[in-house]
């Protein structure tokens, strides 16, 4: 039985010392998830569902995840029974005594933008030790919302016409059209709602921005979201755009899928929102995942975390086509065969 003991207290130990990127522990905070607002689960099934979520990559990787429900919103039981807990747990355990990163996806850079602006009042007021949070990994971030929220909740509360086009659309994005009573985080998620939510941070945490192009929903979400999207959100969203607009590129210099040349990019950005890396090949729900779907470009090739640490990634440019045809594309090396997810773990702890 004892052997039984340690055994396990060695896999746990492993499993604890594997988690870190770049030596920091990390929290992840999950996305929307469309099928809680009908189901509207209890807090055991909230947990549940948070561990299928990141189960294709980053729960083996992480030390501590914010579960959170769709069906309520962020300033109120999101905020108070959720993220209030953990971050209690968080301090009383030091987990973030030396640094730690949060790795969120979709909705969960708006759940972390509001987290972070208050995380260190509402410690401090509870007589606690805020948290060292020295950077976000930030995929697919929903932080300036989705034109389909907006969508979303006026068919739900009758201020807007659903034609055929639309109705499919909401209903491959939602599983089918929500009404009055469970638009629940849909609210938050609304464009002018989401960009006012702790719109002017006082902390300097770094948001790193990992985007990708590949419209999911067999592309039916895409005449709805303005400039180029990933099914969900559009790049104003994903890069951390300053303003909404029909955006290419994160980048006026680099498309999405890594060509050289000039772009309708962002160039005003968020308070401390960087964009990273970006792929044409990537949808909004694989960017976490641990296939790899095609080549990996960068916007910015490195970036300092909050305690002076770098994160950097090589590229190489090359040429493709004949002639005077051809042009050239800048490739992040690692990504011919990582995936996004696997390919930031990986250089994270190349240092």
């Amino acid at each position: 039985m004892k052997l039984i003991y340690s055994l396990a207290a060695l896999a746990a130990f492993s499993i604890q010392a594997q988690a870190a990127v770049a030596g920091y522990p990390v929290v992840l905070i999950h996305g929307f998830q469309p099928d809680q607002l009908k189901s509207k689960p209890a807090a055991a099934e909230v947990t549940q569902n948070g561990e299928s979520y990141w189960q294709n990559y980053w729960n083996a990787r992480a030390d501590v995840r914010i579960d959170w429900p769709s069906h309520e919103r962020i300033k109120g039981k999101i905020a108070t029974d959720y993220v209030w807990p953990k971050l209690k747990q968080l301090s009383l355990n030091q987990t973030c005594k030396n640094g730690c990163i949060i790795v969120s996806h979709s909705t969960g850079d708006l759940v972390s933008r509001y987290l972070i602006d208050n995380q260190a009042l509402w410690l401090q007021n509870a007589g606690m030790t805020p948290l060292n949070i020295v950077a976000t990994f930030d995929f697919a971030g929903a932080g300036g919302g989705s034109e389909l929220a907006d969508l979303a909740v006026n068919v739900a509360t009758g201020g807007g016409l659903v034609d055929a086009a639309l109705k499919a659309a909401l209903s491959l994005w939602l599983g089918e059209i929500p009404s009055a009573t469970n638009v629940g985080v849909l609210q938050d998620l609304r464009v002018n709602t989401a960009r006012q939510l702790a719109a002017m941070p006082q902390s300097r945490v770094p948001r790193l921005r990992f985007a990708g192009a590949s419209s999911a929903f067999l592309g039916l979400t895409s005449p709805f979201l303005p400039g180029n999207d990933d099914g969900v959100v559009s790049p104003h969203s994903s890069c951390g755009a300053s303003a909404v607009a029909a955006f290419d590129s994160c980048s006026t210099t680099v498309a999405f899928d890594g060509k050289l040349t000039g772009q309708s990019g962002v160039s005003n950005f968020m308070p401390y929102h960087y964009p990273m890396l970006m792929s044409q090949d990537y949808t909004h729900s694989n960017l976490i995942d641990a296939a790899r779907r095609g080549n990996v470009t960068a916007v910015n090739s490195s970036k300092n975390y909050l305690d002076g640490k770098t994160l950097s990634f090589t590229t190489y440019d090359e040429s493709r086509g004949w002639w005077i045809f051809a042009s050239k594309y800048r490739v992040v090396k690692g990504s011919e065969s990582y995936s996004m997810s696997d390919l930031l773990y990986r250089t994270a702890n190349q240092g």
